[in-house]
């Protein structure tokens, strides 16, 4: 889910650079988030987020959607504001931690929609299943970071996911089979 659009928003913001090869972006873990919500019994909207995230992004400005991104992070990094609810996410019931400790995203298409959207397709594994997703990306700004002194870009997106397409529907539906997910993610270029 993760942090994901990098290569489109990369290949949105740099795509007039004059670069002969594709480029190497690394993910800013400090600066990037998934945020997801669900219904719970029709009563509220429950929240939760997600950080820690390592991944690379491989940038072809002169064919973008030839680029490519990497994404995983700890499933142990979810917050929830309820220790109870993390260790119930956490058990087989859910994500199953103990034998599934990461969630991955690896894009697979990259369709520039627009001069600031693109829509990524890749493969999302959670608890052990991977399935197809995929997420509307807007480009928030690229160029060089005014501390950092070096490209970096930053985007954000959203999709929406089923939990019990990764055989986590417990309580469905009467806590949401859907979970709306939306990521804002900064990337550097690498040394």
């Amino acid at each position: 889910m993760k942090s994901i659009l990098l290569a489109a928003g990369l290949g949105l913001g740099l795509a007039t650079s004059a670069l002969a090869a594709p480029e190497t972006y690394t993910l800013d873990a400090s600066h990037s988030q998934i945020v997801f919500s669900y219904n719970h019994l029709g009563y509220s909207t429950t929240t939760g987020m997600f950080s820690g995230f390592d991944g690379t992004i491989s940038f072809d400005a002169e064919n973008p959607a030839a680029s490519s991104v990497t994404v995983s992070f700890p499933v142990t990094t979810m917050l929830t504001g309820w220790q109870e609810r993390f260790d119930h996410f956490m058990s087989p019931d859910f994500f199953n931690s103990a034998a599934n400790e990461a969630v991955s995203f690896t894009s697979t298409a990259i369709e520039v929609t627009g001069d600031k959207t693109a829509r990524i397709t890749g493969d999302l594994t959670m608890n052990g299943i991977t399935k197809p997703v995929v997420l509307e990306a807007v480009l928030n700004a690229a160029g060089e970071h005014p501390m950092a002194k070096k490209p970096w870009a930053g985007f954000s997106a959203t999709t929406t996911v089923l939990r019990s397409d990764y055989g986590m529907g417990q309580f469905a539906p009467f806590v949401s089979d859907e979970v709306a997910v939306q990521i804002s993610v900064e990337a550097m270029k690498a040394e």
